[in-house]
């Protein structure tokens, strides 16, 4: 991967294909997006911009906290430094609360959103969400950190961890290693930020780009809330329903979320946006 130095800190990186540009802004598994950009329907039209966010895989780690508003801005200038205006921006899980914040704070730079089950804890399941979390933070307090990342993923997966960790592995080899190693990233900055962050109704308002959200047919409730939180708040939305996954849809089925992303860019740029 390339390095780019800005706000003072390295961030990898790595851009492929021609087109318009795409951002992806990556959840807690810092390389969850290459499944996506292996799929025709994004490789062959976009040049695909995918990061790992300070904290993550060999980017710069900074102390705690960490704030969203940070992430946000790293993520622009990370496009200053590629000389990119304007981009497509899609986030996952808390990736897409980062690339919620970009729209807010950058609005100039998002061309469109796409959301995949963006990890708001503001709707009325957050809070169970994370009391659901204690025995992961448990083990890693313990020093445990493949259990505690067993036990977040399985969590936020909704699958037994055998499960959860095949598909991992399947479409992406080593990212359970690599996610091990980011554990102090993951329970020392980055679920401490999302317990902090809320998307704010007046600013969510404020978002003009047009958003495609994506979730899975068979995903926790906090993301069926999430979804309906964005149905009602963003004055541009769509909603794309993936059939038979859950959070990790776009590991579990790749293909179908990558054609729902690139018809709604294709169909939202020749509509002039």
């Amino acid at each position: 991967m390339s390095r780019a130095h800005v706000n003072g800190i390295e961030l990898e990186y790595t851009v492929v294909g021609r087109g318009e540009p795409v951002l992806f802004i990556s959840s807690v598994l810092a390389d969850g997006f290459l499944p996506l950009m292996a799929e025709p329907a994004l490789a062959d039209r976009y040049q695909l911009i995918r990061y790992h966010r300070r904290g993550w895989g060999r980017s710069t780690h900074t102390p705690a906290p960490v704030t969203v508003a940070e992430h946000a801005a790293d993520a622009a200038a990370l496009l200053e430094h590629l000389g990119v205006r304007r981009a497509h921006v899609a986030g996952h899980s808390t990736g897409g609360v980062v690339a919620l914040q970009l729209a807010v704070d950058d609005p100039a730079v998002v061309r469109t959103l796409v959301l995949l089950e963006p990890f708001v804890l503001s709707v009325p399941s957050g809070g169970a969400v994370l009391q659901g979390a204690a025995p992961a933070f448990e083990a890693y307090g313990s020093g445990n950190h493949e259990r505690a990342w067993a036990l977040f993923l399985s969590a936020a997966s909704g699958l037994d961890w055998a499960t959860c960790e095949a598909v991992l592995e399947a479409r992406i080899p080593g990212v359970v290693g690599q996610a091990v190693r980011d554990a102090d990233t993951l329970f020392g900055a980055e679920l401490p930020a999302m317990a902090g962050w809320a998307l704010d109704p007046g600013e969510a308002s404020a978002i003009g780009c047009p958003t495609l959200s994506v979730l899975g047919s068979d995903t926790l409730p906090l993301f069926g809330e999430v979804a309906a939180l964005l149905r009602t708040s963003l004055p541009d939305a769509e909603e794309r329903t993936i059939d038979g996954v859950g959070h990790l849809l776009h590991l579990q089925s790749p293909e179908p979320v990558a054609r729902a992303m690139g018809e709604f860019i294709r169909i939202r740029s020749t509509a002039g946006v």
